[in-house]
């Protein structure tokens, strides 16, 4: 299967089966540990309100990347899937490229370099220049994981709309992760 084909599905869907995915960007990243699945149908979805200059990579089809600042501050990614919806990607576990990491956040703890969706595009080097890219190209490197992993489930976080949809994933156990899952 294609990474294309493969995000070719509703993000609620692609979300915890992308955990486990390696995602390099010019040679540096990791292991995707937490992810978020909005949908054009869900309030607190960018592609909610329909085609804007800002999400217009939502609306390009399955494989490309939404980049897109929060608050003003915080590069975010996402990864295009089917019928504008989209998956941010939350926390990495750094693999590839660390001492670059830890140069670009200016930290040495490894849990700390991607545990958010901001620390993760910093130490990626991840900005808007890269909104609206296709996945499968320079520089990004994505290697979909051999097999399903053991995964909790629970809301969204940072948000208002809809923030009680369940559609927030992360490797269980993970020490990776932006914030622990509640306590089923």
């Amino acid at each position: 299967m294609t990474l294309i084909d493969f995000l070719d599905r509703d993000a609620a869907a692609v979300a915890p089966d992308l955990l486990g995915t390696k995602l390099l960007v010019g040679g540096v990243g990791g292991l995707i540990v937490e992810t978020e699945a909005y949908h054009p149908e869900d309030p607190a979805s960018h592609s909610f309100r329909g085609p804007t200059p800002r999400n217009r990579a939502m609306f390009a089809g399955p494989g490309r990347v939404y980049v897109y600042r929060s608050y003003g501050i915080h590069w975010c990614i996402n990864f295009v899937c089917r019928g504008a919806s989209a998956v941010l990607i939350r926390a990495l576990e750094p693999t590839d490229g660390i001492a670059t990491m830890r140069e670009r956040r200016g930290l040495d703890d490894v849990r700390t370099l991607c545990s958010g969706p901001g620390k993760l595009c910093e130490a990626l080097a991840v900005t808007g220049d890269l909104d609206g890219r296709m996945l499968s190209a320079r520089p990004f490197r994505v290697v979909l994981p051999g097999g399903p992993l053991e995964w909790a489930v629970g809301p969204r976080i940072g948000i208002t709309k809809a923030a009680d949809v369940p559609w927030r994933f992360g490797v269980k156990g993970s020490r990776y992760l932006s914030k622990p899952f509640p306590k089923a």
